[in-house]
């Protein structure tokens, strides 16, 4: 097995100076660094994680916790998370909270139990244990959605704007009784949503009705609920804005179990772009995140915690896009 001695003799510098290489610190001179880690590569040298973890007492892994592993928002979200871990020498554990404040309490004790190198968290919002473990000094980021109880390194994206666009986009498609089916209040993600919404009537001059309101629970199942109430409403909406992809789905499915026609009875916008949104017929229009950036930002930020813990917060809010395709429109705008 090759050792951090060979790499060292390989490179022509001392087993101090490959070591500092390998533990990315900058004070080495560039030209040293680039040769040793031209030497890892010549001899394939795999560092050996369990005396890492013993030096540092840390281990080499990262949990991340996910508020809905169902969700395909995740999916690109932690491949840009792992892409990132994997380059700097880190493995990570997904966790899946479901939305439930207990077993995201029970993954951040084994976080800390196991002296893990750092979490990047979408919160439930209900945690007793984030406030605790930060504390302890485990490095901690937030995605997706913004912590208010916990001062820690954040990565979120405009959702405000970006469910304002939609609202604007579907007022501008000749739609108005728009309704929106929003996520639960104490989540930063439904509340900015929401407050898009309204700010998007606002802009386009038309009063908010809050009969076309209704809070789900950011799942498939709470958008069809959603939908069903809002159809039976003595004058029903004209077109729906939902605030995830999974209460989209809902809603539409509950569309098509009623034989309404989207867009020429219902106009639909989601938040969060969904892989066969382009392929259903009519295509989907939504506000598309960064998802991957979002995963890779999150993670450049925990391994620049962890090499440095005493630097300031920070907090980065990247950029949304609608993409309209053809639900969104109607029927005459849509032929043309």
């Amino acid at each position: 097995m090759t050792t951090m001695q060979d790499v060292a003799q390989r490179a022509g510098v001392s087993i101090a100076t490959a070591s500092r290489v390998l533990n990315e610190v900058s004070t080495v001179n560039p030209a040293l660094a680039e040769r040793v880690r031209a030497a890892v590569q010549e001899l394939d040298y795999r560092p050996n994680a369990v005396a890492r973890s013993l030096r540092r007492n840390q281990s080499s892994l990262w949990a991340v916790i996910v508020s809905d592993i169902g969700n395909p928002f995740f999916t690109a979200l932690v491949r840009g998370i792992e892409d990132v871990a994997q380059s700097k020498g880190f493995s990570v554990v997904l966790c899946n909270s479901d939305e439930e404040p207990g077993k995201e309490d029970q993954y951040l004790k084994v976080a800390a139990a196991e002296k893990m190198a750092g979490v990047i968290i979408s919160s439930s919002g209900r945690s007793h244990q984030l406030r605790s473990l930060v504390e302890a000094g485990t490095p901690v980021v937030a995605i997706d959605r913004r912590l208010s109880d916990a001062d820690v390194d954040m990565v979120l994206v405009d959702n405000e704007r970006g469910a304002q666009l939609a609202t604007e986009h579907l007022v501008d498609a000749g739609f108005r009784r728009i309704a929106c089916i929003s996520g639960p209040r104490r989540l930063s993600t439904a509340a900015d949503r929401l407050r898009g919404y309204k700010s998007g009537l606002a802009a386009r001059g038309i009063a908010v009705d809050e009969s076309l309101i209704r809070l789900a629970d950011f799942r498939e199942e709470g958008g069809y609920q959603a939908m069903t109430a809002l159809l039976e409403l003595p004058e029903p909406p004209d077109a729906v804005f939902g605030a995830n992809n999974m209460m989209t789905i809902g809603a539409v499915e509950c569309l098509a179990d009623r034989s309404i026609k989207i867009p020429t009875e219902m106009g639909v916008v989601g938040f969060d772009e969904i892989p066969w949104a382009h392929l259903v017929r009519p295509s989907l229009t939504t506000v598309r995140q960064p998802t991957y950036e979002v995963g890779r930002t999150a993670a450049l930020l925990l391994s620049e915690r962890i090499a440095a813990p005493g630097r300031p917060r920070s907090v980065v809010s990247l950029v949304t896009e609608l993409q309209i395709r053809k639900s969104s429109q109607r029927l005459e705008l849509a032929d043309r």
